[in-house]
């Protein structure tokens, strides 16, 4: 089977990621597709396995087998974790509503680790254009501060909001380098310092629920290997 079958008719979840989802977008802003396909159980069975991840076919398209989109998320990767709580649902069947039921499963106290590990690197990324070009690449600062603020009010709250809110005019302006790098890395610093706080006294469990997900995936490949789990085909993008 195809790379571009397996999204086209076996796609059960997709939505817009991106300065869309965010609430970051300009007249200017791509848009980009995030998915979650399910490869039919009989795939696995053969020596040359379904891949875990497609590209396309449609540009700013990307999309997981769920197998592989579980197991990231388990393990708290900001992107994959951002995709489950994107406003802008394109497509779900039941087995993609049934995902996005799970997103609470998903989130626990590693997010702390995984969002801020990668605000780190990021962050000595901007650092290095600074020094070498004496000036960050400006939208870069902005989404790092964004991915800030997400990580601490997810710790606080317990509750993954991808949507900047009242913080789009902020951030809209460190895009357009109207915000001195000083200020900028002073923001940085203080988000740092609130998510470790946050981090002492979070609502999220120490570990996620990784039973329910597994009982979810086990359940779902059963189905498709009886060929139970029939879905209309996603719609194109």
């Amino acid at each position: 089977m195809r790379p571009e079958q397996l999204i086209r008719d076996h796609t059960i979840y997709a939505c817009v990621m991106g300065s869309r989802a965010f609430g970051l977008a300009t007249d200017s802003s791509d848009t980009d597709r995030r998915g979650v396909f399910l490869a039919p159980t009989p795939l696995f069975w053969r020596l040359d396995k379904p891949p875990t991840h497609v590209e396309g076919p449609a540009e700013e398209q990307f999309s997981w087998e769920l197998e592989r989109f579980c197991e990231l998320a388990l393990r708290a990767n900001p992107n994959i974790l951002e995709c489950l709580h994107s406003p802008l649902v394109e497509y779900a069947d039941d087995t993609g509503r049934e995902l996005l039921a799970l997103r609470e499963a998903f989130l626990s106290r590693r997010v702390h680790e995984t969002f801020t590990r990668y605000a780190y690197g990021q962050r000595r990324k901007l650092e290095a254009d600074v020094r070498t070009h004496g000036a960050p690449r400006w939208k870069h600062a902005m989404h790092l501060l964004r991915l800030l603020i997400s990580a601490r009010d997810v710790l606080r709250t317990g509750t993954l909001t991808i949507d900047v809110g009242d913080h789009r005019e902020a951030l809209l302006a460190v895009k357009r380098g109207e915000v001195s790098w000083s200020d900028v890395e002073s923001w940085m610093t203080r988000l740092e310092r609130e998510t470790e706080r946050s981090a002492h006294h979070s609502p999220l469990p120490a570990e996620p629920d990784r039973e329910r997900v597994e009982d979810f995936l086990v359940r779902t490949r059963r189905a498709s290997s009886s060929g139970v789990v029939t879905r209309p085909r996603a719609p194109r993008a």
